[in-house]
């Protein structure tokens, strides 16, 4: 098994947790995306989509995004389970993971990769091109500003996002954050439940990596 990552990069940084949260040694491989390494025959041969992350297994299946890479390890290693021990928390997990990703982490990628020059014709990942739109830019730091209230309200009388159990909703909701700092977006003060819960996340070792 190959973890093909890119330590500057927030999408392959879910899966880096989750799997030091499993505990698990798994060889990585380097992607350069700043030299555009992801666009060579070589990597695109095993990627096509020409993204990170990627999972190639021992018999040459090749898992080529963030949720099929932490199904297949929940599966193959199940605990601590991470997506839930039963099907009302497999559901209400995979349920708020979802919508973690599409009202926070897609939203911060939406500003910042429709203002950051070096995206000039790449405002969606993959082998594409895609021209920015301007207008994106606030849309994507409004909805990111719209998640953190709404993530703030979620933990108000809860440990962590699913309820008293860290989860893979965790992970996505802590990489949300970190990623909005690339565009200069933080929680306001106010957030107390989110900071809260972001300083507890913030200690656990599968965060520093």
């Amino acid at each position: 098994m190959k973890f093909y990552d890119c330590a500057t990069a927030p999408s392959p940084r879910r899966v880096r947790m989750f799997i030091a949260e499993k505990n698990l040694d798994v060889p990585v491989v380097e992607v350069d995306l700043g030299s555009r390494e992801q666009h060579g025959d070589a990597f695109a041969s095993l990627n096509p989509h020409r993204t990170v992350p990627v999972l190639e297994l021992a018999d040459g299946t090749v898992l080529t995004s963030s949720h099929a890479i932490c199904r297949y390890l929940e599966e193959v290693h199940p605990r601590p389970a991470l997506m839930g021990s039963n099907p009302q928390e497999r559901g209400r997990i995979a349920d708020l993971d979802w919508r973690i990703e599409q009202e926070g982490f897609l939203a911060v990628g939406e500003s910042f990769r429709n203002r950051a020059k070096s995206f000039k014709n790449n405002a969606v990942p993959g082998k594409h091109e895609h021209a920015q739109i301007p207008e994106l830019v606030d849309r994507g730091r409004s909805r990111a500003s719209q998640f953190m209230q709404w993530l703030d309200t979620q933990l108000d009388d809860q440990t962590f996002v699913a309820g008293e159990q860290f989860s893979v909703a965790d992970i996505t909701a802590f990489t949300a954050i970190e990623f909005a700092k690339w565009i200069k977006l933080e929680a306001p003060a106010e957030y107390v439940n989110l900071h809260r819960w972001y300083s507890a996340v913030s200690a656990r070792d599968s965060a520093r990596l």
